[in-house]
Parts: structure tokens; sequence; C-alpha cells
């Protein structure tokens, strides 16, 4: 096993010094840290685990040494990276584009030995509370704290002017996205009872439990497990004594909950018994407050076959909602959105077309990373453009109450068409990236039959012959194939990395432009 924050070891209870106060004054609640304390704070380091799309951990992975400088290690449990920084750095980890959700790592062990017996394996988890390295960690978050702090208090001073009015959340830990309609988003919350269940994964929903936000729980994008079992612990100890106290000092008891994500099938317990004693382990430690809704903390103890990882989270709502506030019945996560852009290699003056643009998640994604690129959105359906519009009008307004004196307009126009029938001129376009539909929520299997290849053709004749690309996103892989082959002459396929969409498993490709020329493909069609 190896310390997740920091040099130091881990700090027992029974130690001398180490008292609940202590527990307190590492999440930031005591009194206020003098010079020293801001000087070792300074040099305060921490491994950062971060959520990912499936499939796009490589991609992940590069923009974190590109915009960090840090190498990330790539995990064994799909859809998971790890990579050390200064805490100082948390503001532009919170920038990152292509991670979900964050959390500071406490420690991690790489092959925990579970016992054969449930009650034994529950002790042992119960046990290993109490021997890990809280201090740095609860550090790291509180500074984390500090920071989202800030950042409402520089909402609700924005929001005084009306240019800000709708502002989305900057990509950081305070949510700005409307979340009314998460029900009907196919790629941003996930369905335990849709999943098909692997070999020993958690697939029952949790009872008597409230998911995050009141809306949906943390998601994670792995093939096999895509269900958390949150429990909160039992006993209410400590906290009796607390509410005879002043308000004051019940201010400073700290709620929290355990969110437990199990995959595999060797383990004797589930997910929910094991939130439910380690989250009373945890009580009994710091004694904090359990609060499965209200909470300040949240413990997280994720465990994939051997690998066990405890960390705390950083982020309240996953950063793939940053861009959008009008959701569609197929919202595409901005994250999902980054990955496939960073695919095709944008380059400054090309232009990206997404044909199928639903509510503007890519385009609005490529012109917020890309900006020195244009990029043109476009769908058949006029309450899919208005949506777009309207999210694309919210990105301006955020734009603007950043600071308004420098405000510039974004590189991105949208537009109602026909995807067979584009208004654009032959070999105009250097590329196109889209969600093609899954024939799930929007159409149906047997359209794409004809859709597929049609609008395959008419991407190839709007693309630039020789150096066009296009990234297209399906989970009808079999029609897609079939339409590939019909359009060989001028669609090679160059990478495919499957990914998972809201639990369905799906693929996306990276094809390039032949340099058969747009007059020979319409002959041939």
């Amino acid at each position: 096993s190896w310390v997740g924050v920091g040099g130091r070891p881990p700090a027992l209870p029974g130690q001398p010094g180490m008292a609940e106060a202590e527990a307190a004054g590492d999440a930031g609640l005591g009194p206020d840290p003098g010079p020293a304390a801001a000087q070792e704070d300074e040099g305060l380091a921490a491994v950062i685990g971060a959520t990912v799309p499936t499939g796009f951990e490589q991609t992940a992975a590069e923009e974190v040494q590109e915009k960090l400088g840090s190498a990330s290690r790539i995990s064994r449990d799909r859809g998971k990276i790890y990579f050390e920084v200064p805490a100082r750095s948390l503001p532009q980890v919170h920038r990152l584009r292509s991670v979900d959700n964050l959390f500071v790592v406490v420690q991690e062990f790489k092959d925990y030995q579970f016992k054969e017996n449930k009650e034994d394996a529950l002790k042992d988890l119960e046990d290993l509370v109490k021997k890990l390295p809280w201090t740095d960690p609860l550090k790291v978050w509180e500074l984390n704290n500090s920071l989202k702090k800030k950042k409402t208090k520089r909402k609700k001073h924005n929001l005084q002017s009306p240019a800000s009015r709708g502002k989305l959340s900057d990509g950081g830990v305070e949510g700005g996205a409307d979340q009314s309609n998460t029900n009907d988003q196919e790629d941003c919350a996930q369905n335990p009872v849709a999943v098909e269940p692997t070999g020993g994964q958690d697939t029952e929903s949790p009872q008597g439990v409230t998911s995050r936000n009141g809306v949906e729980e943390e998601e994670e994008d792995n093939e096999q497990s895509d269900v958390k079992g949150e429990a909160q612990a039992g006993s209410e100890s400590g906290t009796k004594a607390g509410d005879s106290q002043t308000g004051e000092a019940e201010a400073k008891v700290l709620r929290f909950r355990v969110t437990c994500n199990r995959a595999g099938d060797k383990h004797s317990f589930t997910s929910n018994e094991a939130a439910r004693d380690f989250g009373g382990a945890v009580q009994e430690h710091f004694q904090w407050k359990a609060d499965m809704t209200n909470f300040d903390v949240e413990v997280l103890l994720n465990i994939h076959n051997n690998e066990v990882v405890v960390g705390i989270a950083l982020t309240e709502e996953s950063l793939h909602r940053r861009n959008i506030t009008h959701f569609g019945p197929t919202t595409l996560r901005s994250t999902l959105a980054y990955g496939m852009l960073r695919l095709c290699d944008p380059q400054p003056t090309d232009i990206i077309v997404d044909p199928m643009c639903g509510t503007g998640a890519i385009p609005i994604e490529g012109a917020a990373e890309w900006p020195y690129c244009y990029h043109i959105a476009g769908d058949n359906n006029p309450q899919a453009v208005k949506r777009a519009a309207n999210n694309i009008n919210s990105l301006l307004r955020k734009n603007e109450s950043k600071d308004s004196s420098t405000a510039l307009g974004v590189p991105l126009d949208v537009v109602q068409w026909d995807i067979c029938n584009l208004p654009l001129r032959t070999g105009s376009v250097d590329i196109v990236v889209t969600d093609m539909p899954f024939g799930k929520r929007i159409g149906s299997k047997r359209k794409n039959w004809d859709l597929y290849p049609a609008c395959l053709m008419e991407m190839g004749r709007i693309c630039t012959p020789g150096t066009g690309r296009a990234v297209l996103l399906t989970q009808d892989k079999k029609c897609f194939a079939k339409a590939l082959s019909r359009v060989g002459h001028i669609w090679r396929r160059a990478q495919t990395v499957w990914v998972n969409v809201g639990g369905l498993h799906a693929a996306v490709y990276l094809l390039r432009r032949t340099s058969e020329s747009a007059e020979h493909t319409r002959a041939f069609w």
C-alpha cells in the first residue's frame, strides 16, 4: 500500500496529542492557522483520483500532463486515473475538461486481502479507519472547501448584475446546471436496473438512500460497476451531546456520509454493508454526524476486486455539467464531448461541424476549449436547435460575467438543417464530430440502416479529401459497420474507442477522409 497524500505516517487516535479536537482542526474548524501553518500548507501535496469517461483514460492522462505537468496512473478499475499535484494547484485541477468527479486519495491498497468470513472482512474495514493517514487529505479537503466558498461569494456578487443571470458553473465545485430534467438524460444519469450484472457486482438499489443533490447518484463509467452502495452509519454516537451545546459548538460538528463502490465476485459483503460498517467507524473516530443528504464530507470507499482506495470527494456534482443548462433526452456529457474532440486533433482555423448537435454539448465544448476553430452546430429538430441556442447564450453570459470589459463572442453558430442535405460547400469542412442516434431514445434501429450510410456519404461530401476527419459516437455498432463498408472508398477507420454511455456499451470511431473527390462519391451513391 502507499500513502495517498503527503509523506507523513498515519496519526493514530491513541497517540499523545491526537484528540477529537485535532480531527476538527484538520478540517479547518479550529482557530485561524498562523504563518507557520500557511507555509506548511504551501508544501502540501495530494494524490488526486479522477473519474473519467470509460475508454478516455489515456486522453485524460494526456490533458493532466499538458495542463498540470503531472504524470497519471490509469487504474485497473476502468474509468479512473490518479495523479499527484501540489495542493495549491486545486483550481487548475477543477478546470480539467476530461474529468467527471474528483477526490483526494487518503490511502490505496493495491492488493488488499479480504477475509472470507463476512464479519471478519467488515471488522477489518472498521479497524482500517483508525490506521489511515487522514490529516493531510482533510487539509486538502478544507482548502478545496475554501475555494468553493470564494466561488460562491463571487457568484452572489455577479448575480447582482443582469448580464450574469443564468450563469453556468465555471467547471468548478458549485454547480449551476439546471437539474430538473436529469431523469431524461441518457448520457448523464445511469440507471442501475439497466446495467447488466457482472460477477459479484452490487446491483441492488440502496434502500432508504437519497441520491446526491436529491437528483442522481455520482456516476461512474465503469463497465463492471455502475452502481453505488451507500449506507448511513447506524450509530448516532456523539451527536446527543452536541445537541445540548450552543449553536456555535454545534456548527463545529461536521456532517458526513460514506459512499461505497464495489466490483468483483470474491467479496462476502455488499457495498451497503461495507459503507455502513466503515461509516460507523469513521463516525466513532472523528465524532462526526452521519447525514445522507446534507453532508459536509463525503468519504469514498472504492473496492475493485483486491484494489481498495479510500478517498474524500472534492466535487459535489460531476464537472461534466459545466456547459449545459437546457437538457434534452440524450444530452451528451461534456467530458465525453471533450474526449471525442481531442481524438480528432483540431488545429487553428479548422472548421468543425456537428450535424446532429442535439443540445449542443460537442460544439459548445469545442468553442470553449478550441476557440481558434470555427464550430457549426445543426440539427433537424427545431426543439434541439432551440435548446442548443439557449445553451450557447448561457455560455455567452458566463463569459460576460467573468470580465465584461474583455468579453468576446464564441466562434459558434447553430442552424436547423437536414443531415442528408447539408447547406455546406463540398470539401469545405475539416472535421465532423457527432453523437449519432442510438435508435433507442431518438429514432429507431430500423431507421438507422438507411440513415447511417446517407449520413456518412453527406459527411464525406462536405469534408476535405485527404485531410478531413470524422469522430462519431454510436451504440448501434452493427449498423455502423455495415454502413461504413458501403462507403469504404471515402472513409477509412483509423481508431475505435470503446466507451460506456449511461450503461450502454458504445463505440467512438475516428475516420479519415480518403483523397477521392466528392464528384465520384455522388456518382457512386
